[in-house]
C-alpha cells in the first residue's frame, strides 16, 4: 500500500516543480544594457493605501498617458494578482540622467481635477516596473490649513517625480521613485487648471550586485523589532510545546501506564477503573457519514501536500518578493496537480471499511473545498467587477482557470481514486468490531466536543499567533514576509501541537467510555482555524480598511484560508489519534 502513494507523491512532486520552474528568478545573463539603451518601464496600478485589494488600472486617472496605450502581455499568475501594466511616455534610458524633463502639458477639466482630488483624499499610491523592479509614489498630498479664517484641507498634486537608479555595471540593481512635494498644484477647488508634468533622472553606481537586488524588499520589513518579534513567536512556540509535552507526559502517559499494568495483571475490580478497555468492540467501528469523511481526509491531505510543496519551491527560490503572479500559479497549478491525493486517500480510507461507494467519496474530495472556493471567488469577482478594480478577472483567465480543473485536476482526481481502489486494503484493527454499538453514558459538559474543540483550538493558536500576525500584515498589508524558513518551522510546531492535543483528548473521551472519536479528533484538531479565523476579524478591526470590497476579499479569502488549515488541521489531528488508538489497544491485545 506504500508503493502506490509514493508514486502518487513522487509524480506530484516532480510536475509540480516542472510547472513552476518558469516562475523562477531570471536568468543571470538576462537585464543587460549599453548606455543610452531603453530600459522596459511600466506603468501597474493605482490605489487607495489603506485598502491594498481594492487597486484601479493606471490610467483610470487623468495622467500623460501614450498614443496609443499598450498592454503588456501578462502571464496567468500576474493577471490572477491583479496586475495590469501598460506603456507609459517615461523614458529612463540606461545611465542617462534628465532634469526637469516635460512628461506633458496637460489641461485638467474639473472632472478630472475631482478624480485627482478623490485620490489624494483617499491617499493613493501609483506602482511601477522598471526592469522587473517595483517601485511607488504618492499622488499628492493632502494638507489641514487655516488662512484668513477659513479652515478645510487643501489637496495637492504632485506634477513632478524624480527617479533614483542605481547601477552595477551594465545592469540595473535599484530604483526609487520620489514624488517633489515642493512641485504641486492646488486641486482643491473645482475649476480647470493647466499642468506641466515633469520627471528627472539620477544614476548612481553600487556595489550591489545584480543577484541580490531584491534583497532590498527582503529587508523593508525586517526592523530590528519585527526581527525580534519573530523571534520572540518562535521561543514562544517552543514554550507552548514543551510544557504540552511535559503535561502529557506526566499525565497521560503515566496514567495510560497505570492502565496497562492493571490489564495487564488480570485484575477484574482493576479493571473496572480502565474505562476504554470496556469499549474495545466499538471503537473501531465504521464512522458515521463515511464518504463526507473519507472526502475531509483526501482534502486535508490534499492541502497538506500543496502547503510543503511550496515551502519546498520558496527553499528553492521559485518564489520570492515580488515575483509577479509566482504564488498565484503556483497554487492553482499545484492544487490541481495534487487531485490525484485527494482521490488516492478518500478511495483508499473508503475501501478498507466497505468496497462499494467509494466513487462518491472521490466526488465529494473533489468539491468539498474547491466548491467553497469557486462560490466565494465568483462573488469577490462580482464585486471587483463593479468597482472596475483590476482585480476582477477577464473572461479569458477564467476559462483558463476552468480549463485546468477540468483537464488536469478531475482526470487526476479520477486516476487516483482509481489507484486507492485498485490497492485497497482492509482496515486494520486489533480488535475486533461488535455487531451492537455500546450505549455511551451521559457526558459532563466540559467532556463534550465544543469544549475540547476550545481547548484544543486556543492552546495550538496561541503558540501562533504572533507569526500569525505577520503572515496577515503581508498578505493585506505591504510588509514582505521573508522568513520562509522560520514559517515553515512554525508550520511543523502547529503540526505537533494539534498531534498532542488530539491524542491527550482522544485518551480523555475513551476513559469516559466514549468511543465515537472519529469525527470529534476532526472536529478539535480543525478548531485551530476557527480561532485563526476570528483573530482576523480583530486584525481587520484595528486596521484602517474600510471599503466594502476591502472587507469582501479581506473576509471572503481569509475563509478560504483558514477552512482549508481546517481539513488540513484536521486530518493531521485524525491521523495521530487513529495511531494512538491503534497502539493501546494493539499493547492491550498483546498483554
Amino acid at each position: 500500500m506504500s508503493k502506490p502513494w509514493q508514486i502518487v507523491v513522487l509524480t506530484v512532486l516532480f510536475a509540480a516543480l516542472s510547472f513552476t520552474d518558469s516562475s523562477a528568478a531570471a536568468s543571470p545573463s538576462e537585464h543587460r544594457y549599453n548606455v543610452g539603451d531603453r530600459v522596459p518601464l511600466f506603468v501597474n496600478k493605482v490605489g487607495p493605501l489603506n485598502n491594498p485589494s481594492e487597486t484601479y488600472y493606471f490610467y483610470d486617472l487623468p495622467f500623460c498617458r501614450p498614443d496609443p496605450v499598450i498592454w503588456k502581455k501578462e502571464s496567468f499568475g500576474e493577471v490572477l494578482n491583479g496586475d495590469r501594466l501598460t506603456n507609459a511616455l517615461y523614458e529612463l534610458k540606461f545611465r542617462e540622467e534628465k532634469s526637469r524633463e516635460t512628461l506633458c502639458q496637460k489641461k485638467l477639466k474639473v472632472d478630472e481635477v475631482s478624480k485627482f482630488r478623490t485620490a489624494v483624499h483617499d491617499d493613493f499610491y501609483f506602482q511601477m516596473y522598471y526592469d522587473d523592479l517595483p517601485l511607488w509614489g504618492f499622488i499628492g498630498k493632502l494638507e489641514e490649513s487655516e488662512i484668513f479664517g477659513e479652515k478645510g484641507p487643501k489637496y495637492y498634486l504632485f506634477k513632478h517625480v524624480q527617479f533614483d537608479v542605481l547601477y552595477n555595471g551594465d545592469r540595473v540593481v535599484e530604483i526609487q521613485a520620489f514624488s517633489d512635494p515642493n512641485h504641486a498644484v492646488d486641486i482643491t477647488e473645482d475649476v480647470e487648471i493647466d499642468v506641466t508634468f515633469t520627471y528627472s533622472v539620477i544614476w548612481n553606481e553600487s556595489s550591489t550586485k545584480f543577484e541580490n537586488r531584491m534583497d532590498k524588499y527582503t529587508r523593508a520589513s525586517l526592523v530590528p523589532i519585527h526581527r525580534k518579534i519573530h523571534w520572540f513567536s518562535f521561543i514562544n512556540s517552543i514554550v507552548i510545546i514543551v510544557l504540552l509535552m511535559g503535561l502529557l507526559a506526566l499525565l497521560f502517559m503515566r496514567r495510560l501506564k497505570n492502565d496497562m499494568k492493571k490489564c495487564a495483571n488480570g485484575d477484574e475490580e482493576e479493571d473496572k477503573e480502565v474505562g476504554w478497555k470496556y469499549i474495545h468492540g466499538d471503537v473501531f467501528r465504521c464512522p458515521p457519514n463515511l464518504s463526507f469523511f473519507c472526502a475531509v481526509l483526501g482534502t486535508g491531505t490534499q492541502l497538506l501536500t500543496q502547503v510543503f510543496i511550496l515551502f519546498l519551491l520558496a527553499s528553492f527560490g521559485a518564489l520570492y518578493p515580488y515575483n509577479r503572479g509566482a504564488l498565484l500559479t503556483s497554487l492553482v497549478l499545484i492544487y490541481s496537480i495534487t487531485s490525484a491525493v485527494a482521490g488516492y486517500t478518500a478511495a483508499s480510507f473508503h475501501n478498507q471499511f466497505a468496497e462499494a461507494g467509494w466513487e462518491w467519496s472521490v466526488r465529494l474530495a473533489g468539491i468539498l473545498y474547491l466548491g467553497p472556493l469557486f462560490v466565494t471567488v465568483s462573488f469577490l469577482n462580482t464585486v471587483a467587477i463593479s468597482y472596475g478594480a483590476t482585480a476582477a478577472l477577464p473572461f479569458g483567465t477564467i476559462i483558463v482557470v476552468l480549463l485546468v480543473c477540468s483537464l488536469v485536476g478531475i482526470p487526476l482526481l479520477a486516476l487516483g481514486g482509481v489507484i486507492g481502489y485498485r490497492f485497497r486494503s482492509e482496515f486494520q484493527a486489533p480488535c475486533a468490531t461488535k455487531r451492537y454499538p455500546r450505549e455511551i453514558p451521559p457526558l459532563s459538559w466540559y467532556r463534550k466536543t465544543p469544549c475540547q474543540m476550545f481547548v484544543a483550538g486556543i492552546l495550538s493558536f496561541s503558540a501562533i499567533v504572533l507569526e500569525l500576525h505577520h503572515l496577515y500584515a503581508s498578505v493585506w498589508g505591504y510588509k514582505i514576509f521573508t522568513l520562509p524558513g522560520i514559517l515553515f518551522i512554525t508550520f511543523v510546531i502547529l503540526i505537533v501541537l494539534t498531534s498532542m492535543m488530539s491524542v491527550g483528548l482522544t485518551y480523555i473521551q475513551l476513559s469516559v467510555e466514549d468511543y465515537e472519536w472519529w469525527w470529534r479528533s476532526v472536529l478539535c484538531g480543525g478548531s485551530t482555524a476557527i480561532f485563526m479565523f476570528g483573530y482576523c476579524i480583530y486584525f481587520y478591526a484595528r486596521s484602517n480598511m474600510n471599503s466594502f470590497m476591502q472587507l469582501s476579499f479581506f473576509i471572503g479569502y481569509n475563509a478560504c484560508m483558514c477552512y482549508a488549515f481546517f481539513l488540513i488541521l484536521g486530518t493531521i489531528s485524525f491521523c495521530a489519534s487513529l495511531m494512538f488508538v491503534r497502539h493501546i489497544y494493539h499493547a492491550v491485545k498483546s498483554e
